[in-house]
């Protein structure tokens, strides 16, 4: 009896069952990257979010000025404790957490907005979150009249 006759016999050679486990390592392939795709773009989307949350808070920070100064007509400048208070009012009513500050001048608001993702499928691998910022800024502009004759 040659070699092959053994083994065929005792059914070494025997590839049955070899696309099964092909077909299982491509379909797991398949669902990580479909996993990372939709968590990826859910990510950007939270991004985008947090970048809106805190370009809005700047603005709802940015409209608390002293306005005894703006009455006067002396420049404009940002009350830095109502432009912060107001900005983070704002984050509450998002229901977004984040930083606010005041330039040392007193005409830019900064926001920056933190937060996480909650993976959907990377959670399967140990990734059960990702963490997302925003940032928004708001510089008050002052003194800009319409065009005479309209």
């Amino acid at each position: 009896m040659t070699f092959r006759q053994m083994c065929l016999r005792q059914g070494r050679l025997d590839d049955r069952g070899g696309v099964t486990v092909f077909v299982a390592v491509c379909v797991v392939a398949l669902i990580g990257i479909i996993g990372v795709a939709v968590d990826g773009g859910s990510k950007m989307r939270a991004v985008e979010r947090a970048d809106y949350i805190a370009g809005e808070a700047a603005r709802a920070g940015g409209q608390a000025i002293h306005p005894a100064e703006a009455i006067n007509g002396d420049p404009i400048v940002v009350d830095p404790q109502n432009a912060q208070a107001a900005a983070q009012a704002y984050l509450r009513s998002a229901g977004a957490t984040g930083t606010v500050s005041v330039s040392g001048d007193g005409k830019t608001l900064h926001v920056r907005v933190t937060g996480t993702y909650d993976t959907k499928f990377l959670s399967v691998v140990g990734i059960g979150s990702l963490s997302v910022s925003g940032q928004g800024k708001a510089t008050l502009l002052h003194g800009v009249t319409a065009p005479e004759g309209n």
